[in-house]
């Protein structure tokens, strides 16, 4: 079992609080990712589950257990670090065995879980090899080694593929997805890169600021964000927003005048919201060339050819920067007006404090892969 629940948990150093009230509730064999900026305190609340700080206030339970007492090697859980951790001077053996030494398991036993462990990482030729004579996803792999062994309740893992170029961390992450799967543990892993989140995670756990901005499946993140953080956040390139004034607000959803043009959002929509400026949200891969219910006129500053998408840096008269994700042959250039569009179902709307109008549409399909082409 591996359920883990937080109740109203805090961290103050000093009088500065990191962590400002989380509670949540992950099963046993989710994979949850937390994501969110630098300083958001995604690190600081998985050293508080692994027992490396304590809590302020508010209670850790692990499979109906209160840990908050309870020292890291008691707590049943594992953790990968981003720097490894691994001793130079013992083998790949000796690495994934240290745990087990420590517990003072009979060798024959130790023996055949470490080589069971190897055999699943694709580390058993390297046993007698020591770290400095393997490359950063084997060292990586390692230390999940270590950690596997030891057969936790809970793996936790600190930004663990931070240090590896794009393609290897392409290549961790699927090993990673894959061994999930295999070994149907609960799994929390932190990172800042928004991506791994999308690609990796059951749910998402999106921090900012020491608070929970949204929990949800990946595409629920995507489609429907409940504040304009989370979807700012999530999506690469990030979401564009252009100031929007309120018109009316009926049955069939929110009418605004944007770019000098007027569209109905198929949102729910709120009382006191008709004269109020609200912000438009709309996704570059939602995007078109000369074509939509509001069509204007940019001036691309960078145009960056990816293959099967260009994606387009603009100016938009009177908007924010603005970004386009168009097919790969798209007739656009730097310094050349083009005219972009986009259409009413796939805008979002956010109040002016920030919150989304809930969106009537369904949730569309998207290219998982071609967001993990996207992160390298």
């Amino acid at each position: 079992m591996g359920q883990l629940h937080l109740n109203k948990v805090t961290k103050s150093f000093g009088d500065i609080k990191v962590i400002k009230g989380v509670t949540l509730d992950i099963q046993d064999g989710e994979f949850v990712v937390f994501v969110g900026p630098s300083g958001c305190g995604k690190s600081t609340l998985l050293r508080i589950i692994a027992g490396l700080d304590d809590a302020t206030t508010g209670d850790i339970v692990i499979d109906g257990a209160k840990v908050n007492d309870l020292a890291p090697v008691n707590r049943g859980i594992a953790m990968v670090f981003q720097s490894y951790a691994l001793y130079p001077h013992m083998t790949v053996f000796e690495n994934i065995a240290f745990p087990l030494r420590v517990e003072k398991m009979p060798e024959a036993e130790l023996t055949a879980k470490v080589e069971a462990v190897a055999k699943v990482l694709q580390l058993d030729q390297r046993l007698q090899q020591k770290p400095g004579a393997l490359s950063g996803g084997q060292r990586q792999r390692v230390a999940i080694g270590r950690a596997i062994v030891r057969e936790p309740k809970i793996f936790l893992f600190d930004e663990p593929l931070s240090n590896l170029d794009a393609a290897l961390r392409a290549d961790m992450r699927i090993e990673l997805t894959k061994m999930h799967h295999d070994l149907a543990a609960t799994m929390i892993y932190v990172t800042h890169d928004q991506i791994e989140a999308m690609t990796m995670a059951d749910r998402i756990v999106v921090l900012n600021g020491g608070f929970v901005s949204q929990v949800g499946k990946p595409l629920e993140l995507y489609h429907k964000p409940q504040n304009k953080f989370v979807a700012g956040f999530i999506g690469n390139p990030k979401m564009n927003f252009l100031p929007a004034t309120c018109t009316a607000a009926g049955p069939d959803g929110v009418t605004v005048t944007c770019e000098g043009q007027t569209i109905m959002v198929p949102v729910e929509p709120r009382n006191g919201l008709i004269g109020k400026t609200l912000t438009l949200g709309i996704r570059p891969e939602h995007i078109h060339l000369g074509k939509g219910d509001i069509r204007f006129d940019v001036v691309p500053t960078v145009v960056e050819r990816l293959g099967v998408n260009t994606i387009v840096y603009a100016t938009a008269t009177g908007a924010e920067p603005f970004s386009a994700m168009l097919p790969g042959a798209a007739n656009v250039s730097v310094d050349t007006p083009s005219t972009i569009g986009f259409n009413a179902a796939d805008c979002h709307l956010f109040d002016g404090a920030d919150q989304a109008l809930e969106r009537r549409t369904d949730l569309h399909e998207i290219d998982m892969a071609q967001l993990a082409a996207q992160s390298a």
